[in-house]
């Protein structure tokens, strides 16, 4: 199937993964994880990208973000990879790849899917069963917004501000979200279109993004396109 075009629209967040090179690892101590996280906040801040939501794991990373510039996102990844192969090299003395090739992403219909991507990734170490409970895992947001912890760096995304008038209220709110079981279906959906690099949104969202991008967003269907009777496109023709 063939790639569809990565889209990097102002103001429309977006959910990233990039895993390590074969699923190995790309984190092999706190210190690495520590450099990743304030490289990520120098790239965005960089490339002017508002980071909402994100998770580091062993041999991947997940981050939800707007960009508020165009190709923000793009430039901030490829800022953000630079700064921590380099790391990573100098400080194990190794070469080559670390990443398993560029990072994938999905365009959030927010208004319909982005707090369920917040919790998407910040469930992944409970999940992968890392942890018993999710605000003993150092390495995501979910301690930003459930009130264990402040990252004075995150940029909360306005409909996490709207669940309350003050922080006490919000994470609070936040927390009771997570009181309830992780729909499989659209856990499984949200997988699929980060995977494929499709847009997480309903037909009315995809043509709106159609609109304001002029590409094509939805992949072609697969099989072979219909054959027209041969004889309805043949034109006339004055014969002996």
């Amino acid at each position: 199937m063939p790639r569809l075009p990565r889209l990097n629209l102002i103001n429309v967040p977006q959910h990233i993964i990039q895993t390590g090179h074969n699923r190995l690892a790309c984190f092999f101590d706190e210190e690495d994880y520590d450099f990743y996280l304030r490289s990520l906040h120098a790239s965005a801040q960089q490339y002017s990208c508002e980071v909402h939501a994100y998770v580091l794991l062993e041999n991947m990373v997940q981050i939800i973000a707007t960009p508020k510039l165009s190709g923000g996102i793009s430039s901030m990844m490829q800022s953000l990879g630079r700064r921590y192969v380099q790391y990573v090299n100098h400080r194990y003395r190794r070469s080559g790849t670390l990443w398993g090739g560029r990072y994938k992403s999905s365009l959030i219909d927010s208004e319909a899917f982005l707090l369920s991507c917040y919790r998407y990734v910040e469930l992944r170490p409970l999940n992968l069963g890392l942890v018993e409970k999710l605000e003993d895992y150092r390495w995501s947001s979910f301690g930003h917004h459930s009130g264990s912890d402040q990252c004075d760096w995150i940029i909360d995304h306005h409909l996490y501000m709207e669940l309350g008038e003050t922080r006490e209220d919000r994470c609070n709110a936040y927390n009771q979200l997570f009181r309830y079981s992780f729909d499989n279906r659209l856990q499984e959906y949200i997988a699929e279109t980060i995977s494929m690099g499709q847009i997480l949104g309903g037909d009315k969202f995809k043509d709106e993004i159609e609109r304001i991008s002029q590409q094509r967003v939805r992949p072609l269907k697969r099989g072979r396109p219909k054959k027209n009777d041969p004889q309805a496109e043949e034109p006339s023709v004055n014969r002996p």
